[in-house]
């Protein structure tokens, strides 16, 4: 991988003080956040938390009903996924999202399809995707439907890779996955996160989110209620009890 951070005075994504309904229902109330270049923050919570929302309003999925959010310093609000996404923004949706009737090599590429014009770019990085996810080599002309969940939220991320986006956000890549494939998807996260790759993490599984994460904010009921390093999350009383297993 050959991502290189650079240190910029402003934040590559500021989500500010968004609040976002569906129907006569708030979901989310004021919410605050920033992720820097170069930077892997996640946002916990448990189930109905927020988490997602939070996330599909900066890909353009939900419009919120308040506030802004920039990219690069560009405001994004209002803007569709496809418009969002072409601005360099690569996703990891909940449940995979995979092709199921396409091969494990055509899913691969749907996520290189910006990119179809550098044909030799393209190459390299699925030799790359290959040696990450061995299985996703040997399975490269299975249909994606007939994966298991763990060899699908690999060619999810293997999609995302092709992308080379400027920022990956990522929901959930922990859901519903064998422990083993849990730490075979995060030691790809961390590989990323080594090479400066920009992330925003929507996780349930707090350990190991904060394990990777540079920073995170916890959401309860729609509120950001705790943000900070991951240290000092991790440290924390209420993150203890409430994420951790603490008693």
């Amino acid at each position: 991988m050959h991502i290189l951070a650079e240190h910029t005075s402003t934040p590559f994504l500021v989500v500010e003080g968004i609040d976002v309904h569906y129907g006569a229902v708030q979901a989310l109330f004021n919410v605050s956040l920033h992720v820097e270049q170069g930077e892997v923050v996640s946002v916990l919570g448990g189930n109905a938390s927020g988490k997602s929302t939070t996330l599909k309003s900066v890909l353009g999925l939900v419009t919120p009903t308040k506030g802004r959010i920039f990219l690069e310093g560009q405001p994004i609000n209002g803007l569709s996924s496809p418009e969002v996404i072409d601005l360099g923004v690569a996703s990891v949706p909940e449940g995979r999202r995979v092709f199921a009737e396409m091969s494990v090599y055509e899913n691969l590429l749907m996520g290189a399809y910006p990119r179809r014009r550098n044909k030799a770019d393209i190459e390299r990085d699925l030799d790359e995707v290959f040696r990450s996810f061995p299985r996703l080599a040997e399975r490269r002309k299975q249909a994606a439907g007939t994966l298991s969940g763990g060899e699908q939220q690999m060619l999810a991320l293997g999609r995302a890779w092709l992308r080379r986006g400027k920022l990956v956000c990522i929901d959930e890549p922990s859901m519903g996955l064998a422990p083993r494939f849990v730490d075979q998807v995060y030691e790809v996260l961390f590989r990323w996160k080594a090479a400066g790759q920009t992330i925003l993490l929507v996780e349930q599984n707090a350990r190991i989110a904060l394990e990777l994460a540079d920073r995170a904010y916890v959401l309860q009921h729609g509120h950001v209620i705790l943000n900070g390093s991951a240290a000092d999350l991790v440290a924390d009383p209420v993150v203890q009890k409430a994420y951790l297993g603490a008693a």
